[in-house]
């Protein structure tokens, strides 16, 4: 409290004025911290000059203007040598008599903190004892009596000497003191080894840099402090560092699964070696940072990599839907028409590929479709047949809700695919069912069951089996199964439901029914593509609607023809070959221009594209491969980035 500090402070003052001795503090700034009255009245001084802040070089000043250092002819010059000698401080002892014939010793020290310390002794009387013994001995010599004075001062400059060297003892303690705490506060372990292999200094960190270990180690071997799994790695270094050859290393310490980071550095002292300096850090967060960074710039590479095959390949695989497409409306055998069923789920598939690849790069969104039940389902028991054992029974019932739903059928489609498997895993060898069961929910919900007959959830599966990473299946599953089954239905605006039932385990989807818009009245589409595979396979998709179409094969042909009467419609690819625009900017200068008709974009560019995000933004657009059914989806679904739940 600031009364207490006053106090003390009176309290210090009123015991430096009892002491006989004159003394004096000044700073590093040569400016007066402290003085005790004895100090102004040995010199006679005024109050200014013994006031804390007052100045040296003014108090020296004076002094040598009152003839006090005796007759100076150069006063500036004289007080600038004091000045000198104050700032390079330095311990001493010297007597010197003062004008008025005193004589006084003056004793000055060094402060840690800065600045000094002096002590002013009136040693007249001394001096006076010394001059009478000498005038009335007459059975000393002159020679004795010299040697005594010596020895007087001798003893006094001994002592100014003994004060100094117990000071430096005391700020050397310190020093260590503070040093020691410092090295056993950090988080590291510092240790010297000497050369019979045993610790002669430890800051106290080792248990906390490889738990296990002790942490008193002075005087013991290094090698059964650590243990044998560390000493393996650490013991040829160490060797190394005793024959003088630094090294710094990493290596897993297997008893504790740290990663541990060491240092050596040789003690050699004048060619004479003395042990090994030892740093120790664990840089586990650090080296799993490392790793993980690492696994980042691999999936970026990946990324740039595949980014340019997977744009040409999703241009094949519409080509090939479309092609399907055309082998449909033909008059085919029955297994014809399944192997063309089979033929397109198989390449949608590759499509649904194509989105994971562009996952490494961006997140995929929901991608809403059109989608017939009846036809989607039948997808699911081409695909999930051949994966199912002979001895497993694949039943599917659909509900009749009526006309097509929209629906993300691609990512419906891997996680009831993913659900077959988990149930066939769960029959395992036995003879068994799969059942899977669509329901209208108070036309609210599309709810999927899909039941087996198998062993069922365990009360831990039930409480853990969508957490990324569970897994019942051993070192066979990854345990992100049923975790991205959760994910892609929760991203569609549903819900997933886990129980038992009397013969086995039953997993319950519900997605939001959205029925499928109508599809709009026929019209003129003006298609622009610069691939004339793609450019006719999308052709023929909207001729098989009723659509008239015109085509461009480049954004300048597109915006000319844009300006034809009675275009109801403009779908545009977003790359275009040759051209200085892209899609998206054909459409901003003919939306500017007062074109009426409504713009859409196709692309195979994956999600995290910057072109692709621009034009998604501000226009709908769908993602090559796509078949007649998506496309027809896509161009009936009113315009909306917001996905109802």
């Amino acid at each position: 409290m600031p009364g207490k500090a006053s106090n003390t402070a009176d309290l210090i003052q009123a015991g430096l004025n009892l002491i006989h001795q004159a003394i004096s503090i000044y700073d590093s700034d040569l400016k007066l911290a402290v003085s005790n009255r004895r100090f102004q009245e040995m010199f006679d001084l005024p109050e200014e000059y013994v006031t804390i802040g007052a100045t040296f070089s003014d108090t020296i000043r004076l002094l040598l203007e009152r003839g006090e250092y005796g007759e100076i002819d150069d006063i500036d010059a004289a007080l600038q040598v004091r000045i000198d000698q104050a700032q390079a401080f330095e311990a001493h002892y010297l007597e010197r008599t003062r004008p008025d014939g005193r004589t006084i010793a003056v004793e000055g020290n060094p402060l840690p903190q800065g600045g000094w310390v002096t002590v002013y002794t009136d040693i007249t009387s001394t001096k006076k004892q010394e001059t009478l013994l000498r005038s009335r001995s007459e059975v000393l010599s002159d020679q004795l009596l010299d040697h005594t004075e010596k020895l007087s001062q001798t003893n006094r400059e001994l002592a100014v000497t003994i004060t100094q060297l117990e000071e430096t003892k005391y700020q050397l303690t310190e020093m260590e003191a503070r040093t020691r705490t410092t090295a056993e506060m950090m988080p590291a372990h510092i240790a010297h080894v000497g050369t019979d292999y045993r610790y002669t200094f430890s800051n106290r960190q080792l248990a906390n840099v490889m738990p296990g270990r002790a942490t008193d180690i002075l005087g013991a071997r290094i090698d059964e402090t650590l243990g044998g799994n560390a000493w393996k790695h650490i013991g040829p270094r160490l060797e190394q560092a005793f024959l003088g050859k630094p090294s710094a290393f990493e290596f897993t310490d297997e008893d504790s699964s740290r990663r541990i980071r060491t240092a050596f550095t040789p003690d050699d002292r004048n060619g004479e070696m003395h042990g090994v300096y030892i740093l120790t850090t664990d840089v586990t967060e650090e080296s799993q940072a490392r790793a993980s960074l690492a696994q980042t710039h691999k999936r970026e590479l990946a990324a740039q990599l595949t980014s340019g095959l997977a744009h040409d390949f999703a241009n094949l695989l519409t080509i090939i839907l479309g092609l399907q497409s055309r082998l449909a409306r033909m008059e085919l055998t029955e297994d014809g028409q399944e192997l063309i069923a089979a033929t397109q789920a198989t390449a949608r598939r590759g499509g649904r590929l194509l989105d994971r690849i562009a996952q490494m790069s961006g997140p995929r969104d929901v991608k809403l479709v059109a989608t017939d039940l009846s036809s989607f389902l039948n997808d699911i028991r081409l695909l999930a047949r051949p994966t199912l054992p002979d001895h497993i029974r694949l039943e599917i019932y659909r509900c009749d809700i009526g006309g097509t739903l929209m629906l993300d059928a691609g990512f419906l489609q891997d996680s009831l695919l993913n659900l077959l498997l988990n149930a066939a895993h769960a029959i395992g060898e036995r003879s068994g069912k799969i059942t899977v069961t669509t329901t209208s929910v108070r036309d609210t919900w599309l709810e999927i069951a899909v039941e087996d007959t198998g062993i069922g959830f365990s009360e831990k599966a039930l409480n853990h089996a969508l957490d990324p990473f569970f897994t019942t299946k051993g070192e066979e599953g990854s345990g992100l199964g049923l975790s991205m089954v959760y994910d892609m239905t929760r991203s569609a605006g549903g819900n997933i439901s886990l129980a038992n039932t009397p013969t086995g385990a039953r997993v319950t989807l519900r997605l939001p029914l959205r029925p499928a818009p109508q599809d709009a009245a026929p019209g003129l589409v003006l298609l622009v593509e610069d691939s004339d595979d793609i450019r006719k396979s999308v052709r023929e998709m909207l001729m098989d609607q009723g659509h008239t179409v015109i085509e461009a094969t480049s954004a300048e042909e597109g915006e000319t023809l844009a300006y034809v009467s009675g275009i109801d419609l403009i779908l545009s690819d977003i790359s275009l070959a040759g051209s200085d625009m892209t899609g998206v900017q054909m459409l901003d200068r003919l939306a500017a221009s007062g074109v009426a008709a409504p713009g859409h974009l196709m692309t195979s560019l994956p999600s995290g594209n910057a072109t692709r995000q621009d034009g998604e933004r501000r226009y709908p657009l769908i993602t090559k491969p796509f078949n007649a059914r998506e496309l027809s989806g896509f161009l009936n679904t009113p315009r909306s980035k917001e996905i109802p739940t």
